[in-house]
């Protein structure tokens, strides 16, 4: 995971939305990061450095002139020692300084003395965000290399709705993860990757569909993503959070998959198709919804387009085989009849695993008959799992 043992700063200012970087250090501390936090002196009216301690399990930082003896250039220490530094919230106040320069707090000092990637999550009321003076200030920060993310639009602490809102916890994580990657070992690839269950129309309110998630699509491109790679998610209607500073591509129907696939893989590296997409579809959807009329209802089935199948170029083409019975003989009939690198075989019958759960046991298979049979893992360490493979193929590229 790109968060583990790295050291990040996370310096909290007197916002309301102060309480949210609780969550945010939590977080980090959950994936690895050793995370030294820094509070202004306003922070503190709203959140308790024992908070942060508790769950870092770390000294919290609110005075420059009040740090132990071993961090008597404390500023210098915290910022020599980041892999990155992150200020969530970011107040008016602290933005004008840091884009002044002005370093007149522990905060500010470790921010202009660290060669690390800032990111800066401004949170504070909406005419205030709006307004000239701190839009040339973030312009300022922005042309210095510092990453901004948000505000969102949303109700303000003044009741009034507006643009000022801390942005999401996951699209801040999602920032972190991403800038800390850029140097991974799938920098510079592009992977396009799908998920879900493709829904086939059977009349305006029926489809036929499965009980694909779309997890197993989406912790691959988060990881990709934590990689390096410039990555395009395919995906189906489905009830996860897109992920942050990926691209998105919302398709339904396998026809559509199919064009979104064919039209992307031009410029990929690497294709896995982590969709489950549907083998069949009716011949034809009722224009009305159907009524209920007698006790059966026949459906004439075809088949859907073969994706895998169809797609070619000198990208790395990665399956998957969902199986409740002779998994390696049937996923490796796949790999070889659709021209794959790897396939990953998923027994689907195994607890805990397989459609809806956040858990994975699968088997991955290469083309020089390698096979790799992985314990039950969380379905983001599958992930990587797969991409290790992925980057090795590419390298000897």
């Amino acid at each position: 995971m790109v968060l583990a043992k790295k050291t990040i700063v996370l310096g909290v200012t007197g916002s309301i939305a102060a309480y949210k970087a609780v969550e945010i250090a939590s977080q980090l501390a959950q994936a690895e990061a050793n995370v030294n936090v820094i509070l202004t002196e306003a922070a503190t009216k709203f959140v308790a450095p024992l908070s942060f301690q508790a769950i870092t399990g770390r000294p919290v930082f609110t005075d420059m002139f009040e740090l132990p003896p071993e961090l008597s250039l404390g500023h210098i220490a915290l910022a020599e020692s980041a892999d990155m530094v992150v200020i969530a919230p970011a107040t008016a106040n602290v933005i004008a300084k840091l884009a002044a320069g002005i370093a007149n707090d522990l905060l500010c000092c470790a921010v202009l003395a660290t060669k690390s990637p800032v990111i800066i999550a401004p949170a504070m009321d909406g005419n205030m965000y709006s307004n000239p003076v701190t839009q040339d200030n973030l312009a300022k920060l922005r042309s210095r290399g510092f990453i901004i993310v948000g505000p969102i639009s949303g109700r303000l602490a003044s009741g009034k709705e507006g643009l000022g809102r801390l942005s999401d916890i996951g699209d801040i994580m999602g920032t972190i993860c991403q800038v800390l990657g850029r140097g991974g070992d799938l920098a510079g690839r592009r992977v396009v990757v799908t998920a879900g269950g493709t829904q086939e129309n059977i009349d305006p309110v029926r489809i036929i569909t499965n009980r694909s998630s779309g997890k197993m699509g989406y912790a691959i491109a988060e990881a990709a993503r934590d990689r390096g790679a410039e990555v395009l998610l395919v995906t189906t209607p489905v009830s996860l959070t897109k992920p942050f500073g990926v691209e998105i591509a919302n398709v339904g129907t396998a026809e559509e998959m199919y064009q979104a696939v064919k039209a992307a893989v031009s410029q990929a590296d690497a294709l896995i198709m982590a969709a489950a997409v549907a083998d069949f579809r009716p011949a034809s959807a009722a224009q009305d919804k159907i009524k209920k009329e007698g006790t059966k209802l026949i459906l004439e089935l075809e088949p859907t387009p073969d994706i895998l199948g169809s797609v070619e170029g000198s990208f790395i083409k990665v399956g998957f085989a969902a199986e409740s019975s002779n998994l390696l003989e049937n996923a490796r009939q796949k790999l070889q009849q659709k021209n794959l690198e790897l396939i990953v075989a998923n027994d689907i019958t195994a607890s805990d695993s397989g459609f809806g759960g956040d858990y994975n046991c699968v088997t991955i298979i290469d083309q020089e008959g390698g096979v790799d049979s992985l314990p039950l893992l969380p379905k983001r360490e599958v992930a990587d799992k797969i991409l290790d493979k992925v980057a090795k193929l590419l390298s000897r590229r």
